[in-house]
């Protein structure tokens, strides 16, 4: 290897060997020590790969040809996995998805020795395809043709409602179905496209700004089938009201059917102004033993039957006594506090986020739990604020993972016991990292709440040396 700082040149192309699966989806391999990120490239493939980036220790690349594929690689069942973003491991059997998801968790913590046999084999999910309850679609008014379609004179390029090309805002691959979803919300996804564009409504111009239709986003509800079509609009239309009935009348699973009005450029399915076009506008869904409202715009874990399971593994990890007191830092609408109140004597749930905890004490509140209060502001700063000193915290960070002075305010605070909610081993490797001379890491247990994709869930249990 030369002592350039840069061991490959972009645009250059290379004999490469996948080694492994890194978390983000992508094949890794190396030149020497120089580590090769290839996209859609799978361990036991040999490739010519592109360089498309380029950095002192890493350089990202696509795949040019095939010297020889994986023998673990198959035929993706959806035909727009190569060019859409919702999947990336589409074309690995659903196992082997599993085994390498165990082995990225294990390699995210090989700086802390002696985890190997801490971290458990994964739970799986229960479905590996059909298992999202909620999918956002995205109207334009032009399409992104994939190579097979640029052949075909038929194909419009007039509209699309669908998925984005992975890296871009404005490119929106058309689709029909989506084996993420239920055959009922792909149902629904057909027929509003089909009458969208039948009857002249306008899709929204992602450059242009100009147009009407911006998002379909589908519901649906695990507990009974019922499902929520929310229409994101850039403004109002009577023509919408029409549509509304006709989906109630011929989809008899379809609860509600709501419109939210964004006037503004950013590409967010959340209006400003919502409203009910025909039915309810809220579904119920249940984890546990608690059935909640969902409205359009609610928070709620997009894989239901798993987010049971996670919340059952956070709760026997905790092991509670009647009289424990118990934080629950970053507890969004209060999920897993209402679990937690089964078992202890009282939870305080920490979240940044105003809607969330008014969202979170409504559901205390339905569901006739006393022993929880919901504080809104900023973790850090409510942690101190107090009095009762917890016996166990519960956290459930963001991808980023937990701010330092969070984990600090822990280890001053010394409870006896952490339950650490991870979606992202990376960052909770290096949150171990520093709870790990105060605590011992008992168990890692990952869990897979996003089949076909790298996504990663994990319930760490640790206890105060």
């Amino acid at each position: 290897m030369n002592n350039s700082p840069y061991p490959v040149k972009k645009n250059g192309l290379y004999p490469l060997k996948i080694e492994s699966l890194a978390f983000g989806g992508k094949g890794v391999s190396r030149l020497d020590d120089y580590v090769i990120f290839v996209k859609r490239a799978l361990p036991g493939d040999e490739v010519n790969a592109r360089i498309i980036k380029r950095k002192k220790s890493y350089a990202e690349a696509l795949i040019e040809s095939f010297i020889k594929k994986s023998d673990e690689r198959i035929t993706a069942p959806c035909p727009y996995f190569e060019y859409c973003g919702g999947c990336t491991w589409q074309n690995l059997e659903y196992a082997n998805q599993l085994k390498y998801k165990t082995t990225i968790v294990t390699d995210a913590l090989r700086q802390l020795p002696g985890l190997d046999s801490v971290v458990k084999p994964i739970i799986p999910s229960t479905d590996s395809f059909h298992y999202r309850n909620k999918m956002e679609f995205s109207f334009a008014e032009k399409k992104w043709l994939t190579p097979q379609e640029l052949n075909n004179p038929d194909i419009s390029k007039d509209f699309a409602l669908g998925l984005h090309v992975p890296g871009t805002f404005d490119k929106i691959i058309h689709i029909t179905n989506c084996l993420l979803q239920s055959e009922q919300a792909n149902q629904i996804l057909d027929f509003v496209s089909q009458y969208t564009q039948e009857n002249n409504m306008p899709a929204y111009g992602l450059r242009s700004h100009e147009g009407y239709l911006r998002f379909l986003v589908i519901r649906q509800s695990a507990y009974n089938g019922s499902i929520m079509v929310n229409i994101v609009t850039a403004y109002k239309d009577e023509r919408l009201k029409r549509l509304a009935d006709i989906l109630i009348d011929k989809f008899d699973f379809i609860a509600g059917v709501v419109n939210n009005i964004n006037s503004r450029k950013a590409q967010i399915a959340v209006g400003e102004e919502e409203i009910l076009l025909a039915g309810q506008n809220t579904i119920k869904d249940k984890i546990g033993p608690f059935v909640f409202d969902i409205s359009a715009n609610s928070f709620f874990q997009t894989n239901t039957k798993q987010a049971e399971v996670l919340y059952k593994t956070a709760i026997t990890f905790a092991d509670l006594k009647q009289s424990d007191t118990v934080w629950d830092l970053y507890c969004g609408t209060g999920t897993i506090s209402l679990f937690l109140a089964q078992k202890a004597s009282h939870v305080y749930g920490l979240e940044i986020t105003q809607s969330a905890v008014d969202n979170a004490i409504s559901n205390a509140k339905s569901h006739d739990i006393n022993n929880i209060s919901f504080i809104a502001g900023d973790v850090i700063d409510n942690m101190h604020q107090i009095e009762k000193v917890p016996d166990c915290i519960v956290t459930d960070p963001p991808r980023a993972g937990m701010h330092e002075k969070v984990v600090k305010s822990i280890l001053e605070i010394k409870p006896q016991k952490i339950i650490y909610v991870s979606c992202n081993p990376t960052t909770l490797a290096r949150d171990l990292q520093l709870l790990k001379e105060a605590y011992s890491i008992d168990i890692i247990q990952p869990l897979d709440m996003f089949p076909q994709t790298y996504h990663i869930e994990s319930v760490t249990r640790l206890t105060r040396k």
